[in-house]
């Protein structure tokens, strides 16, 4: 059984060195000082520090070599995949009362805009939606989305006064894919006026793109004000 010394000297040398990598005193490559000399600097076994590293190793955050030391591991890239969230339960989580207002709508054969979004090679009918979210009284969230036709032929006729194209489209069509692109930007014109924010305004767009096993279903362009929205996704590393 270990020590109450030891095992306050353990989280020590796990303590010191993660943070001399987390703040980057030691980069990706840099070589761990050898468990003896670690021994030497603590004043403790070499069992302490070994146990020390291979604890920092199995978090990903060295890598050991036989014969070679320990170094601080490059980092791996990470996918984090973000749900598809109904835009009525975000406001809600917020404890606001959450309403809609459809803009405008528009049918049409796709463009090579429409082509562009959808990644589709070739053109196909679509519809255009603009919509405005709330919470409360203020804008939520500015909603741009087109809509393969071809794939989803009932939204020619669907209310999206009534129910916006979100929800609409998550209890219609199965989707087999999707794709999140996260960026900022500042807005201008009609976007700062219809957010109720002022020219330049930072803010997060989401771009969405859903496609089912016969091809592109919608792709949707969500723009926040950045002081309103924040996304969160969960992930764990690959083995």
């Amino acid at each position: 059984m270990a020590t109450t010394k030891e095992a306050t000297l353990h989280q020590r040398i796990l303590s010191d060195i993660e943070s001399q990598i987390v703040s980057g005193a030691w980069p990706p490559g840099h070589r761990i000082p050898f468990e003896l000399a670690l021994a030497e600097q603590y004043d403790c076994s070499r069992m302490t520090v070994n146990k020390a590293l291979t604890q920092l190793a199995r978090a990903g955050l060295i890598e050991r070599r036989k014969r070679s030391g320990s170094f601080v591991t490059h980092p791996q890239a990470q996918s984090a995949v973000l749900e598809i969230h109904d835009i009525k339960s975000e406001v809600q989580s917020l404890n606001l009362p959450y309403s809609h207002k459809l803009v405008k709508i528009s049918e049409r054969r796709g463009r090579a805009e429409d082509a562009r979004r959808l990644q589709f090679a070739g053109s196909v009918p679509v519809i255009e939606i603009n919509c405005i979210h709330y919470a409360g009284p203020r804008p939520f969230c500015l909603e741009n989305r087109v809509i393969n036709l071809d794939a989803v032929p009932d939204a020619a006729k669907a209310d999206f006064a009534a129910l916006p194209p979100g929800p609409w489209l998550l209890n219609q069509v199965p989707w087999s894919t999707a794709e999140h692109q996260i960026r900022a930007i500042s807005v201008e014109g009609d976007e700062a006026a219809s957010l109720g924010v002022a020219k330049g305004t930072a803010c997060l767009v989401v771009e969405r793109r859903t496609w089912s096993s016969s091809g592109p279903i919608t792709h949707v362009r969500l723009t926040y004000p950045g002081d309103r929205h924040s996304l969160v996704a969960r992930f764990t590393p690959s083995s």
